[in-house]
């Protein structure tokens, strides 16, 4: 991570030229592709068009519900957000006539859509989907019985493509945890492969623990007898993590632990590849065999007995295992695993939805400040385009319900995409129009080609995938009779303005996260106290998962504020750096402690557990007090006596039986008093910054 002063010209050019490379799988971008163009196809051939368009529209506005995951959440999102259309068309049908009630309507959607931000970004877009609708269905009013069949129609286009969404579920019962899985041996797989100790401990790979550890121990998790092996694997990754990052620390034999590290990426990447087939892991049992082979000879056949040879006796031991339960998870390999049930780490399970929602209701809360600004922003943009008659209007609070994003960032990135992306989308689409036949069928053609452009290329470059969604509602709308060719700069002009009042309303009644930042990372170091404090108990196992997994949340959400507020206008550069620097010093001692863990593991107590334990809580202790240093921003307290701890537990491990154990022991402790007092100062830096930026104003940029 980068640490420099904001530029709006750089803002600019990376929101245009970022680009990612596209994560839909083809299967999703034409189940959700079919939802949209099937209904439609089948109404022109029936003679009932209109109808067709309503199932199609509806479609397309749940298509992003249809996310990674469980059938059983998967489903939940689909009918939340398919339920979630049909009411807001409804409502918009009713009342899009009636300027007070539609107002005082979208106010509603607006606040209570924006507030859904709490519960994660896949059921925010439930409350986007009912803003979208009810300002398209409050375009077109219409009688009660024709309200009722059309918002009909739009719940059904939601339930179609839940059906597509799911209809593998009998057949492929458990594919997304096996995906999932897969996706996570395989960063395993990098790791081992390239050996990382870089700062950003394998940011792709932490991402990937967490969408698992959410797939199969959330609440929506599949409940079949093959979850036991599911369970197994999820372990042996977590533990397999630890090992290789403890390897990563040891010092000596490094052409041995390369090699064994070589063997280790070929299981594992044939783990992966099984995993994803649901075969049987016959290749990852041959690359096993070979492991072990090279344990033998690398180790002298068991005559080393220092750590090397016990981190990659550990390592063995977790592959074998981790090889034999892919069996298991394979499809055959269901009906042979024991029924389990597994549920999410106690240190993860979420709050009941109405307490997390009242706990919202405060000016403080990021996702309060959101739904009224939502909720202020569409009202707004409603009664401009309504007051000013403009035409094609409803693409004025549209666009501003879907570019309005909780942080400066998002929205300013997603604002800028969506005039550009509507401005290609609408001259692509006049050419294509052009020089294709004038012929509905073609035209439907066109329609679905662009959609599944407009699928796979969202997570890849919003700007693209808008100009593509352009020229999709454009056909659709040219089904109902609209002229493609007429009112282009009408909506050009609407979205400009509906980005810029997005953007405004941002401005006027910010959320910037520099007033944030010190809470996340401080949030970070709690999460690691636990962590550390934990494993200092070594027959509390259970409690070393939970703690890990909080840990690795903590730092996921610290990394994302650090990145929010790089984005932001007049973040202080000293700030941004001293954030930077402290994830970085955050990190190293997140290794630290997985090595002691890999330590752990390998063992079932360590030699002089209790003197052990009591500088582990100890420096449990003094993280927690620079966690709370840090929030009031404030010098931690010095803590001498943590390395005078640590010299006294060296005295009594050097006489103690399991030297080699012990000596890592040592090692490992060193490290975490150095990363610790790392830590102490650089929070300590803060304050002092701070206070010389009061004197001198003009020496950072505000």
């Amino acid at each position: 991570m980068s640490t420099r002063a904001y530029s709006l010209r750089a803002s600019v050019l990376q929101s245009l030229t970022a680009t990612k490379r596209p994560d839909v799988p083809a299967w999703v971008v034409i189940r959700n592709t079919a939802a949209v163009v099937l209904p439609l196809a089948v109404g022109m051939l029936t003679g009932h068009e209109q109808a067709g368009l309503a199932i199609g529209a509806g479609a397309l506005d749940t298509m992003f519900s249809d996310q990674p995951g469980p059938y059983r959440q998967r489903i939940r999102q689909l009918l939340l957000a398919s339920l979630a259309a049909g009411l807001a068309s409804l409502c918009g049908f009713l009342i899009g006539a009636n300027l007070p009630l539609i107002l005082l309507a979208m106010a509603a959607f607006g606040f209570f859509g924006g507030l859904l931000v709490v519960f994660g970004v896949d059921i925010a877009r439930v409350g986007m989907t009912s803003m979208i609708l009810l300002v398209i269905t409050a375009a077109t009013p219409t009688t009660l019985d024709q309200a009722l069949i059309g918002a009909a129609l739009i719940f059904a286009g939601g339930l179609l493509l839940a059906l597509f969404s799911v209809a593998a579920w009998p057949l492929q019962r458990y594919g997304p945890e096996r995906h999932a899985l897969a996706t996570v041996y395989r960063g395993l797989a990098s790791l081992a492969r390239e050996n990382r100790q870089n700062q950003e401990d394998v940011p792709a790979l932490t991402e990937a623990m967490t969408t698992l550890q959410q797939t199969l121990l959330g609440r929506h998790h599949a409940g079949g007898r093959a979850m036991e092996a599911f369970a197994v694997l999820l372990e042996l990754a977590e533990r397999l993590r630890l090992e290789l990052v403890a390897m990563a620390e040891l010092h000596g034999a490094a052409s041995v632990i390369a090699m064994f590290r070589a063997d280790a990426a070929r299981v594992l990447t044939a783990i992966a590849d099984a995993l994803d087939s649901g075969d049987s892991p016959e290749q990852a049992a041959r690359a096993l065999q070979t492991l072990q082979a090279s344990e033998r000879a690398l180790l002298d056949n068991h005559t080393r007995s220092d750590s090397v040879a016990a981190h990659i006796h550990a390592l063995s031991g977790q592959l074998a295992a981790a090889v034999r339960n892919a069996n298991w998870a394979g499809s055959r390999g269901e009906e042979r695993a024991e029924a389990a049930e597994t549920r999410l780490p106690g240190a993860l399970r979420g709050r009941a939805p109405l307490s997390m929602l009242r706990a919202n209701l405060t000016t403080h809360s990021v996702a309060f400040r959101h739904a009224m600004r939502c909720a202020v922003c569409l009202s707004i943009a409603l009664l401009v385009s309504r007051v000013w008659q403009l035409p094609h209007g409803y693409w004025l609070p549209m666009t501003a319900a879907i570019v309005l994003r909780p942080d400066f960032g998002a929205t300013f990135n997603f604002g800028l995409l969506r005039v550009v992306g509507t401005i290609l989308g609408l001259v692509l689409t006049t050419a294509l129009l052009h020089i294709t036949p004038h012929d509905p069928w073609a035209h439907l053609a066109l329609m679905a080609v662009l959609c599944m452009a407009f699928r796979y290329l969202a997570t890849a470059h919003y700007g693209v995938a808008v100009a593509a969604l352009t020229g999709t509602v454009v056909i659709l709308l040219s089904f109902e009779g609209v002229n493609s060719g007429t009112a282009v700069m009408d909506r050009v002009l609407n979205t400009a303005l509906g980005s810029g009042m997005a953007l405004l309303a941002y401005v006027i009644w910010p959320t910037w996260e520099r007033r944030r930042a010190r809470s996340a990372l401080a949030d970070m170091l709690d999460a690691y106290a636990d962590y550390l404090r934990a494993l200092g108990r070594p027959e509390q196992r259970h409690a070393h998962r939970e703690t890990r997994t909080a840990a690795r949340t903590a730092r996921t959400n610290a990394q994302a504020s650090i990145d929010r507020m790089q984005s932001e206008p007049a973040t202080p550069l000293n700030l941004l750096e001293l954030a930077n620097v402290l994830f970085l010093n955050g990190n190293r001692l997140a290794r630290t402690t997985m090595t002691l863990e890999a330590l752990l593991h390998d063992c079932d107590s360590l030699p002089e557990q209790v003197e052990v334990t009591n500088f582990l809580e100890r420096a449990a202790t003094h993280l927690h007090n620079q966690a709370v240093a840090l929030r009031n921003n404030q010098v931690p307290s010095p803590a001498p006596e943590l390395r005078q701890l640590q010299r006294s537990l060296s005295t009594l491990l050097a006489m103690a039986d399991d030297r080699p154990r012990a000596e890592q022991l040592v090692r490992i402790s060193d490290r975490l008093v150095d990363n610790i007092n790392t830590l102490a100062h650089v929070v300590g830096r803060g304050p002092q910054e701070a206070a010389a930026a009061q004197r001198h104003p003009g020496a950072v940029n505000r």
